[in-house]
């Protein structure tokens, strides 16, 4: 999609030192990989890689929608994880924030990313594509140290599995 701001930056000019990506070919259909991010009831089961949880999900996939999960430790311990949709178009695209909560509203605190989920045809399966991207190299950084690679392909393959199953 062609932007309709002159100088605009696209999806390949952001800076690699502040993006973390998986790109991964997924054996389910992108319709069904589309509700697992779209509907509550079945983000809760792919969503956190593991013996980690889902205590909480309210998802209101529309532009200023919630995007609120709150994950659970094996020991019990909930870490609350409030955003809200940029972008949704159906069994495409799905853009999300922690800078704002529901409404567009900001939210206290530093914003940690913007994350970029794209869904398309390919060899009989999905092509899946999450990008995350940070405000600094340094909380790449961090998220990168906090487990991303192995956590976020653990959780597609949760994903995968879900989605395969509907």
């Amino acid at each position: 999609m062609a932007s309709i701001l002159p100088g605009a930056m696209t999806m390949t000019d952001f800076p690699a030192e502040r993006e973390l990506v998986l790109d991964r070919l997924l054996q389910a259909p992108r319709e069904a990989l589309f509700r697992c991010w779209t509907e509550a009831h079945l983000l809760r089961r792919w969503f956190v890689p593991a013996p980690w949880t889902i205590a909480d999900a309210v998802v209101d996939p529309r532009p200023g929608g919630a995007f609120d999960v709150t994950m659970r430790s094996p020991e019990g311990a909930d870490m609350p994880h409030h955003g809200v949709f940029l972008d949704v178009v159906a069994n495409e695209r799905i853009v999300t924030t922690d800078a704002f909560t529901a409404g567009f509203v900001p939210r206290d605190g530093a914003p940690f990313m913007v994350a970029t989920m794209t869904f398309a045809d390919e060899d009989g399966g999905t092509r899946y594509i999450a990008r995350a991207r940070h405000w600094t190299a340094e909380t790449r950084d961090q998220h990168a140290a906090m487990g991303f690679e192995p956590g976020w392909n653990q959780c597609a393959d949760q994903l995968e599995a879900l989605a395969a199953s509907l």
